[in-house]
């Protein structure tokens, strides 16, 4: 049983949807009692406060009346009594509920939407049917079963809930696997065959068949998706592809499906590598096939960063992120591991504004840095993206840092600029647009949404102070989207815009737009 343990607190430390905590886990054991020692086990570990006992146990005090026992001993009726004792000990009942109700209640609602505060159940026979826990991905078994129970167990980890579980694992301690395929004739044996359209039948796969096809699918889709990028095919023309013309202000939004699919294929790529990595020949590659792929996977993982890093897409939010940052450690060599920056996971223009353009530069992919064009359209996208971000919230500042930043592109085309004086006047735009103000911005502005205002109404400095001191004292609570409430605010607009309504509603956008009212 300690073994077992130390397997599973393994497993959870490095496979992706156990140590990402987007995934959790079932543990089968052949007794209420042993579930009860498994219990304990667990508590000792990382999984302290993060473990559950769900069985058909309801602790009554007449269990142990009668048990006898010598000195310093327990017998097994008391050691699961005083397993749920303590278990439940905090425990307050809910209405017409027991406490042990109450407990399985909550410990279930917890593994079905909060898989990294509820890593693991462990269980007896309760949850082997009818319970739909999406979040769930490993099962360990260590319990025999047949026929519809291990059927019926093996599908708890069959529903999904994201790309980052293409299926369930079911982890056999007790060499199930030819009852597994028992199990299923028996199921079959039973389905209804007479309905027309697809088969009904529950087939066994070869892992690595599947997996090799899945591998060389992604591959193939990487390969296609990457075809149309022009000659020689360097990190610059996969730039000009995935981020379009620097010069053109729309380019890099209307780039950015094929930036979505290149995001979404190199993770495809990384996950059907990962699941047979380490089963490469027993799949049926050569030698310098599995050399080819792993140098392929490599750099397409390396492109997916430079893209990102071109286009100022350096924080990939998608819940999965932590999964791909874990296979890509664990599975795919990089030439120069380091620390993006002193700073944690930043964006190129906050390391710009941190630590000046030089360290900046310093810490772009070595595609991009070694490659002046590469680095000017590398900050000039990621300056275009916070431009495209925030124009609302301030159209006429970010309009001009926008005409700033095609003129320097211009210069820099032109060749009126040097590349180091293109470089920091850059930095200088860079600076502007990140923090929102220019060094002539007013001292008394000194808020995101008091610049806005005063940037779009001609530089008027006490009208936009007196507009912002008046919205924050009218303004109903949650305001937006309410029509009577956002009256409120358009009605004080009015006396101070002159009964201008054209002008209250173009105000009146920038000022729902501003996170601060």
């Amino acid at each position: 049983m300690e073994r077992l343990v130390a397997d599973v607190v393994f497993d959870f430390s490095v496979k992706p949807r156990l140590s990402s905590e987007r995934g959790n886990a079932m543990l089968v054991a052949s007794s209420i009692y042993e579930a009860c020692k498994y219990y304990d086990l667990f508590r000792k570990t990382v999984f302290k406060g993060r473990c559950a006992l769900v069985t058909s146990y309801n602790p009554q005090a007449k269990d142990i009346t009668l048990e006898d026992t010598g000195a310093n001993t327990e017998t097994e009726k008391e050691s699961i009594y005083n397993t749920y004792t303590a278990l439940l000990k905090d425990v307050v009942a809910k209405p017409s509920k027991t406490k042990t109700e109450t407990y399985e209640d909550d410990v279930k609602e917890l593994f079905k939407t909060q898989p990294a505060n509820m890593r693991l159940l462990i269980v007896v026979d309760k949850l082997l049917t009818g319970f739909d826990a999406p979040p769930c991905t490993y099962l360990y078994i260590d319990k025999s079963m047949q026929d519809h129970g291990l059927f019926q167990a093996i599908c708890r980890t069959n529903r999904l809930d994201g790309e980052d579980k293409p299926f369930g694992y079911i982890v056999d301690y007790k060499d199930l696997f030819k009852k597994v395929q028992g199990a299923m004739a028996v199921y079959t044996s039973e389905l209804d065959h007479s309905v027309p359209g697809e088969s009904p039948e529950v087939l066994l796969q070869d892992r690595l068949k599947r997996g090799r096809e899945k591998l060389d699918e992604a591959l193939e889709s990487m390969e296609l998706l990457c075809e149309p990028v022009q000659p020689p095919k360097s990190e610059l023309e996969h730039i000009h592809y995935f981020c379009g013309n620097t010069e053109v202000p729309d380019d890099l939004k209307e780039h950015e499906p094929q930036r979505a699919a290149l995001y979404k294929s190199t993770a495809a790529v990384v996950r059907a590598y990962a699941s047979i990595a380490d089963d490469l020949p027993e799949a049926g590659y050569s030698e310098t096939q599995i050399a080819d792929i792993k140098d392929r996977v490599n750099s397409y993982v390396k492109l997916r960063e430079i893209i990102r890093q071109a286009s100022g897409e350096t924080i990939d939010l998608k819940a999965y992120e932590a999964d791909m940052r874990h296979l890509i450690d664990t599975y795919i060599e990089a030439d120069e591991p380091r620390k993006i920056s002193d700073f944690g996971e930043v964006g190129l223009l906050d390391l710009i504004v941190k630590s000046g353009i030089a360290e900046a530069l310093n810490n772009l992919p070595k595609g991009i840095r070694n490659n002046r064009n590469a680095v000017a359209e590398t900050i000039a996208n990621n300056v275009r993206s916070k431009v495209i971000k925030e124009r609302l919230s301030d159209p006429a500042y970010y309009d001009k840092m926008s005409v700033l930043l095609n003129e320097v592109l211009a210069d820099l085309k032109a060749q009126r600029i040097s590349y180091e004086e293109f470089l920091k006047r850059i930095a200088e735009i860079a600076k502007n647009v990140q923090e929102g103000k220019s060094d002539e911005t007013p001292a008394k502005l000194n808020t995101p949404a008091k610049r806005a205002l005063f940037n779009n109404l001609n530089g008027n400095e006490e009208l936009a102070l007196k507009i912002d001191e008046t919205v924050r004292r009218v303004k109903p609570n949650a305001f937006r989207g309410n029509q009577a409430k956002e009256n409120v605010i358009k009605a004080a607009l009015m006396a101070l815009l002159g009964n201008d309504a054209a002008e209250v509603e173009r105000i009146f956008l920038i000022i729902t737009a501003q996170r601060e009212y």
